[in-house]
């Protein structure tokens, strides 16, 4: 990563010439927050350094405690004849995992890190915040939208419920995550799904417990719930159609007392996730899993239950906005340097419950070494935003502004 300097990193236009004077500002808050991580529904202190850095940008309004520790701030431009709102969205929360790298932002919490870069994304968030406020190009109103809790916590419905919408009706809206395995100053877009649903499996397997001297005498839910996990990696190659996606994993079991070597348990605890892009695909999955469990279990005389639990639905772009967002994008790197075709991902993103709502697009930015290879990936303990592209993705939030909202020809006079 780069000192506080002038970025290597160069793009086109107006706001990424303005952004790019106060880089060094970026970069020092981003940092501050890196050292400060916070888990979801916890961001004390990242929503306070948010609110106080949208004051001195001047921002027209800001609104806190939204969706618990949300903040959303509201910029007006230069008119609001068109009547239009665009929302961005930045998520804030951390990582409940340790850091282990050793420069001098690293965490201060023991056990937190800022390992997805959301630190970063506050930051680039921050940064058109400053230029808009400072600018005033557009017409209509900007909502932008600092969400906590993305890491598992649903921390984007949690402020749907809390009436972000209500209170804010955005016209469409719109988010974007770094992306280590793409070059800087190279984003990717794809109209339809980019990221999977995530849906929690739990399996319990109840069996006879006794003796291992005397296994005849019992019914061995270890057994049981090893004949599951081989049986449940059938269900994708042979009931999800070729067109289609999905992924099985279960991740980790429980049984027993690691100190009872000759005692068989009675139970047993199969957890793991379900990764689709279609509902009838989960929906497919959902009933093969309580089919085959407790066929498997009955074989042995044994019994099992399944607890499906659907966290996070797949993100799904619209066609039109994921288009605008590619032109933006586009107009800042060239053409050259947008995939417009991106491949979805099998992980999930909870920005899914916003495109629920409203129409919009989830963006990658890319962040990675120059060759795109080699890059520390996401949640990983040694993984660091590349405060490089600080500018760019401000300048994409801002240009999404701009684009969506244009001033009349006398108006921009």
């Amino acid at each position: 990563m780069t000192a506080l300097h002038e970025p290597r990193l160069r793009a086109r236009g107006r706001a990424f010439a303005h952004i790019a004077e106060f880089h060094p500002e970026l970069t020092a808050l981003r940092r501050d927050l890196h050292a400060h991580p916070e888990l979801g529904f916890e961001e004390r202190y990242t929503s306070a350094r948010v609110a106080e850095s949208l004051r001195l940008c001047g921002v027209d309004e800001i609104h806190t405690g939204i969706g618990k520790t949300g903040v959303v701030a509201v910029v007006r431009g230069r008119s609001h004849s068109s009547g239009r709102m665009v929302g961005l969205r930045a998520d804030m929360d951390a990582l409940p995992l340790t850091e282990h790298n050793d420069f001098a932002w690293k965490s201060a919490t023991a056990g937190v890190m800022h390992g997805c870069g959301h630190d970063g994304h506050v930051a680039m968030l921050i940064g058109a915040a400053r230029y808009l406020s400072e600018s005033r190009q557009f017409d209509g109103t900007a909502v932008l939208i600092f969400q906590p809790g993305e890491e598992g916590y649903a921390g984007a419905r949690v402020m749907i419920e809390d009436g972000l919408f209500e209170r804010f009706p955005v016209d469409s809206v719109y988010a974007m995550h770094n992306q280590p395995l793409m070059r800087p100053g190279t984003i990717g877009v794809n109209p339809g799904p980019v990221m999977a649903a995530a849906d929690r499996v739990t399996i319990e397997v109840t069996g006879r417990g006794g003796h291992g001297a005397h296994a005849y005498a019992t019914v061995d839910p270890v057994l049981v719930a090893a004949h599951i996990i081989t049986a449940v990696q059938s269900i994708v190659s042979r009931n999800v159609r070729a067109m289609d996606s999905a992924v099985i994993s279960l991740c980790a079991m429980q049984a027993g007392d690691l100190g009872g070597f000759s005692v068989v348990p009675e139970t047993a605890t199969l957890v793991g996730t379900v990764r689709a892009f279609r509902p009838a695909v989960q929906d497919m999955v959902e009933r093969r899993l309580t089919e085959l469990c407790g066929a498997v279990a009955m074989g042995f005389g044994a019994s099992a239950t399944v607890r499906y639990e659907r966290l996070y639905p797949a993100t799904v772009n619209s066609e039109a906005e994921a288009g605008i967002a590619a032109d933006v994008a586009a107009s800042l790197v060239g053409r050259e340097h947008v995939l417009r075709d991106l491949e979805p991902s099998m992980g999930a993103e909870d920005f899914a419950f916003m495109l629920q709502v409203k129409p919009g697009a989830y963006l990658r930015v890319g962040q990675g070494a120059e060759n795109g290879v080699g890059s520390c990936t996401l949640h990983n303990s040694r993984y660091d935003f590349n405060d490089d592209i600080l500018p760019l993705g401000a300048a994409l939030h801002a240009g999404l502004v701009e684009h969506l909202m244009p001033l009349s020809t006398q108006e921009s006079r």
